[in-house]
């Protein structure tokens, strides 16, 4: 009976000392995997409602004209921005970064909206036109506007009306920068170059395959476009040869 006895309890044993070893070679050999963030990762930020909601409110001071955001966001193509976020493992789980808004992206965007921009603006001009008694073609708007401010619709409203977007500068700011990074269990520690308290920036994530989510930073101030996070980063696959 104690032989018995002896025999379960060391097969117990055995069984969970192989089952703890299989758990420590998956942690060590597989999940690892998901902490190697080497490579080029390129997220967008959508800045459409953005622009929108700042076109409107100037809009808005067009007299006897109605115009919802919703009205104005209809014109408005998908306008994004590109992030760019590279990393290169230099040891276990660490390693260097960099992160760059790509000014080429910013300006298409910018350029972008104000095109929508001076749709919008051209309609309410028609409507506008119409509604004081103009008995003239109102299609051709476009160029009344052009004799009446020596520009397009889109560069007068580049020159005298809102910013749709944040500035370049204002993103590179928050964005830009390069430094040494540790990925962790679920946490990503990125420490820029310059030191100094604010420049490290800790961010929760999660890798999926080519997918890299990255959650709100702890502690840090409301960002520029809060609302885009968590922000999701696809890891950009290198041009065949």
């Amino acid at each position: 009976m104690r032989r018995t006895t002896k025999n379960i309890t060391f097969t117990v044993l055995l069984l969970t000392l192989s089952a703890a070893i299989v758990l420590l070679a998956y942690l060590y050999l597989v999940r690892p995997g998901d902490r190697d963030l080497s490579g080029e990762w390129v997220t967008e930020l959508d800045m459409t409602k953005q622009a929108a909601a700042r076109a409107y409110g100037w809009l808005q001071d067009i007299e006897a004209v109605s115009v919802s955001v919703e009205d104005v966001e209809a014109y408005m193509p998908e306008l994004t921005i590109q992030v760019s976020l590279s990393f290169e493992q230099t040891d276990r789980f660490r390693g260097t970064f960099r992160c760059d808004v790509l000014p080429e992206s910013y300006e298409a965007c910018n350029q972008a909206a104000y095109d929508a921009f001076a749709l919008a603006f051209e309609s309410l001009v028609a409507e506008r036109l119409r509604m004081a008694g103009y008995t003239q073609d109102t299609d051709s708007v476009e160029a009344l506007i052009g004799e009446t401010f020596g520009m397009s619709a889109a560069s007068y409203l580049q020159t005298c009306g809102p910013a749709l977007l944040p500035a370049l500068e204002e993103l590179q700011a928050e964005y830009n920068g390069s430094g040494i990074y540790e990925a962790g269990e679920d946490v990503l520690l990125r420490q820029f170059d310059g030191g100094g308290p604010a420049a490290a920036r800790e961010e929760s994530y999660v890798r999926k395959g080519s997918t890299l989510v990255l959650s709100g930073e702890a502690g840090s101030a409301v960002s520029l476009i809060s609302e885009h996070y968590p922000i999701v980063y696809l890891l950009k696959q290198p041009q065949s040869q």
